[in-house]
């Protein structure tokens, strides 16, 4: 897996210890991260709470949505890709190209979701969080992260799936 190869074992003893200083949530990342999650829950709710006129508009807009969220998910290993760049000398190295490769997946998943039918679409995006959200567990287990991270992904994730896969039971 791409994560190994970002292991921190060549990370000086200063930023492991700043990645895991500290298992409080940042409130901007909990407040930033809790209204991420709202447009999930009420795109979500649409078609059960105001019937059937909505609901290609409302799942198409969780379906993009959800294509957006999970891209940014990516955007953030690719900037952690590109700090690493400033700590190699050789732009060739394994860590850069695991780095960014799987940083720019969650992109391609998100971009081939919204050009699938909705239902299929909203499937996708649903397993590609809970992915997203294993892998980041895995990085912040590694130091890769800090702890808050993978708590504050936990219940997002969760409600982002439990979102997604509620649209599509509404589209069913």
């Amino acid at each position: 897996m791409a994560l190994e190869n970002l292991d921190t074992s060549e990370n000086s003893d200063a930023s492991q210890q700043g990645a895991q200083s500290t298992d409080k949530i940042p409130a901007a990342a909990l407040w930033l991260g809790g209204t991420g999650a709202i447009p999930f829950v009420a795109l979500a709710l649409v078609g059960y709470v105001f019937g059937p006129i909505y609901l290609a508009a409302s799942g198409f807009a969780l379906l993009a949505y959800g294509a957006v969220i999970l891209s940014f998910l990516g955007g953030i290993h690719w900037g952690r890709a590109i700090g690493l760049m400033q700590k190699y000398d050789d732009k060739t190295n394994v860590k850069l190209w695991a780095g960014m490769g799987l940083s720019v997946v969650p992109s391609l998943i998100a971009w081939g979701a919204l050009i699938l039918p909705v239902t299929t679409g909203l499937i996708v995006l649903a397993i590609s969080f809970a992915g997203m959200l294993l892998i980041d567990l895995r990085a912040c287990a590694m130091g890769i992260w800090p702890r808050w991270y993978g708590r504050l992904r936990i219940p997002l994730s969760l409600t982002v799936i439990a979102s997604l896969l509620l649209g599509w039971g509404s589209l069913q």
